[in-house]
């Protein structure tokens, strides 16, 4: 807190009408087993000050790490510097402080406390147990326990003064089964704010079960049929979405979503939010990136088209205000808008019921090359694996095969959502159906 009222104190002394000091001090471990032995242990620190300011209606950024006097000044001056050379921008402005912050409880102790030889044990667990599950688990790629605790101080000068502290702890593992030379990969992954909550025997099944149950997995025929899609991939699609329902992705043309306010861009079952103070989230904060309060944000309603993603700036220019969307990915660039824990909300049909009710399909456990999908147009072509449906059953795995279609058209044909809400990081989805996409096999 010092050293942000110092920054601010010199950004004013220097010339600066308004300044902004975001200062993260953040420590990270990631613990790696293999056969039952550590691989690697990896003790990361990172902490640095950002500072913004606005000369006139020129905005600059500067950032340092080292946090003495000396360099935080040098920091402002730079910082001052590169608002001269910046083309003026009304809407260039800081929040002003707001009534009160959302109270959420982010930061379980025992993340601190629990020994790492405790922590190593939990990766050691994650691996006997997909082990255990099946002999044809062979090979063990990654086996991981991760934790992280992140404190966060933003001061501004027209008196916003927030700080906050958060961790959380995660378990990833990935593996290989193998049978009559055919090897398929699995993987399952846990993030939690709290560490009791972590469960390493569930995590080391799901994984192992991904992959055997892949075993001997051939293509299908090409057809257009139903796609029942995991959570997983589900949240795949979600990360092509967010950038569309951001304010700024509107205002530079470069969403799909532009000019639909009120609209019908969706099947009546598809509920899109975004929620940065939610109960356990693992993006959840207090604050945005610029210190205006986090909350829940509906885009997506019944399949109507609610409103979109603000951070201060395009809320400045869209004349409304702020959904707390002003992500930082860290003190070294100025806040941008972003999702936070941004899911599809879930349905009341089990997955089970679901696939039942599904005549003819394919369930799809997972896609390749999303990062080729166009997320202006919406246009994809994915590879894909997953399980055919017949007569409601699961019967054999499929791989080999493509899905291909365009995003806002398969918004449209969701015809089924099922209770399953799965976050993965700060995406979560159910399952969902989508009553015909085109399958290209062989």
């Amino acid at each position: 807190m010092e050293i942000a009222r110092f920054a601010l104190q010199r950004a004013a002394a220097f010339g600066a009408g308004q300044a902004e000091a975001y200062l993260n001090n953040s420590k990270e471990l990631v613990v790696e087993v293999r056969d039952g032995q550590v691989e690697t242990m990896k003790l990361a620190r990172d902490r640095g000050l950002g500072l913004r300011v606005l000369v006139g209606s020129s905005a600059g950024f500067a950032f340092t790490t080292d946090l003495s006097r000396t360099a935080v000044e040098d920091a402002v001056r730079q910082a001052i510097n590169n608002a001269a050379s910046a083309d003026p921008d009304p809407y260039r402005v800081l929040p002003e402080p707001p009534p009160a912050y959302p109270a959420l409880d982010l930061y379980d102790p025992a993340i601190h406390r629990a020994a790492v030889e405790e922590k190593i044990e939990l990766a050691r667990a994650m691996e006997r147990a997909a082990r255990d599950f099946d002999p044809r688990v062979k090979i063990i790629e990654s086996a991981a326990y991760q934790d992280a605790e992140i404190d966060v101080t933003l001061v501004n000068s027209l008196g916003v003064v927030a700080t906050y502290q958060s961790a959380y702890c995660g378990l990833y593992l990935s593996l290989v089964a193998e049978e009559n030379n055919d090897s398929q990969t699995g993987f399952a992954m846990d993030y939690r704010l709290r560490y009791d909550q972590l469960d390493p025997g569930r995590v080391g099944r799901e994984a192992a079960g991904r992959a055997v149950r892949m075993l001997g997995a051939r293509p299908v025929t090409t057809r257009r049929a139903a796609v029942i899609m995991e959570p997983y991939v589900v949240t795949g699609f979600l990360g092509l979405l967010g950038p569309g329902l951001t304010a700024e992705a509107v205002q530079k043309n470069r969403s799909p979503f532009a000019g639909k306010v009120g609209q019908k861009v969706a099947s009546p079952l598809v509920n899109v939010i975004d929620d940065g103070a939610l109960d356990g989230g693992i993006a959840s904060a207090p604050f945005d990136g610029e210190g205006v309060p986090t909350g829940r944000t509906v885009l997506i309603e019944g399949g109507i088209l609610r409103g979109f993603l603000h951070n201060t700036y395009t809320a400045a220019r869209d004349g409304v205000k702020s959904t707390g969307n002003g992500v930082r990915g860290s003190f070294k660039s100025p806040p941008e808008v972003g999702t936070t824990n941004f899911f599809i909300q879930p349905g009341t049909t089990s997955l089970e019921d679901l696939i039942r009710d599904t005549k003819q399909g394919l369930y799809v456990t997972e896609v390749l090359g999303m990062h080729t999908a166009n997320p202006i147009s919406g246009d994809f072509s994915v590879g894909a694996a997953g399980i055919l449906i017949e007569n409601g059953q699961l019967t054999r795995p499929v791989r080999g095969v493509a899905i291909a279609g365009n995003l806002m058209t398969m918004l449209q044909q969701v015809d089924g959502v099922a209770s399953n809400l799965t976050f993965y990081g700060g995406r979560g989805a159910p399952a969902i159906r989508v009553a015909g996409m085109s399958i290209s096999g062989h």
